[in-house]
């Protein structure tokens, strides 16, 4: 894409074990979409975030895990690549992990938020994992910590207990519909895939 005039400053963020027998050429491979939207030509190339103080997409060979902190400039049409993506990444993740995606209105600024005006800013979480069950953990584990973080406000932690007892079983509820679900579409002969749910909130801003 030429990222000039782009109406986005987009915020990537996310921390994936990857399976042990996953290399960097299948790691490069995954996240294609992610730096040919850059115009690189190769992860190498594409890895480097908009800001220097962000490290960019890493990849840590010893823990197997791949490490994103990384902005770059783009459209709404970026939205197709993450779907790309994280499909991708479902097929090397060792378990199951939360991103973090963030656009941020290129031409909001602080005139506009005195005067009013409302930005085009976006938030939203993907999951990503080798399994239904291990995107689901991946879920229940984001939403346990926001939770225990705002009710901690008013409880000591040893009180929510209950709650989070509470949470598990919802998502118990859901994890056995899914199996079900999957059962029913082997027994018609239907291929079932793993894929990314979102969860949007508006952000607070950062640039």
């Amino acid at each position: 894409m030429d990222q000039d005039n782009a109406p986005f400053q987009i915020h990537v963020h996310g921390d994936i074990v990857l399976r042990h027998d996953v290399g960097f050429d299948a790691l490069e491979a995954a996240l294609k979409p992610l730096w040919k939207y850059t115009g690189a030509r190769s992860l190498a190339g594409g890895a480097e975030s908009f800001y220097d103080s962000e490290p960019g997409i890493q990849f840590d060979p010893q823990e197997h895990v791949l490490h994103i902190c990384w902005t770059l400039e783009g459209d709404e049409d970026f939205r197709y690549q993450l779907d790309e993506m994280c499909m991708n990444l479902n097929e090397v993740s060792a378990s199951g992990a939360a991103i973090e995606v963030t656009f941020y209105d290129a031409s909001f600024d602080e005139e506009d938020e005195e005067a009013g005006g409302q930005s085009r800013d976006d938030f939203m979480i993907l999951y990503v994992g080798p399994t239904p069950e291990a995107i689901m953990t991946a879920q229940r584990d984001s939403l346990v910590e926001d939770m225990v973080r705002l009710m901690q406000r008013h409880f000591d932690e040893s009180e929510l207990t209950g709650v989070i007892a509470e949470v598990d079983k919802l998502f118990a509820g859901r994890f056995h519909a899914l199996v079900d679900s999957l059962r029913l579409d082997r027994a018609f002969g239907s291929v079932g895939g793993v894929s990314a749910r979102h969860q949007k909130r508006r952000p607070d801003r950062l640039h």
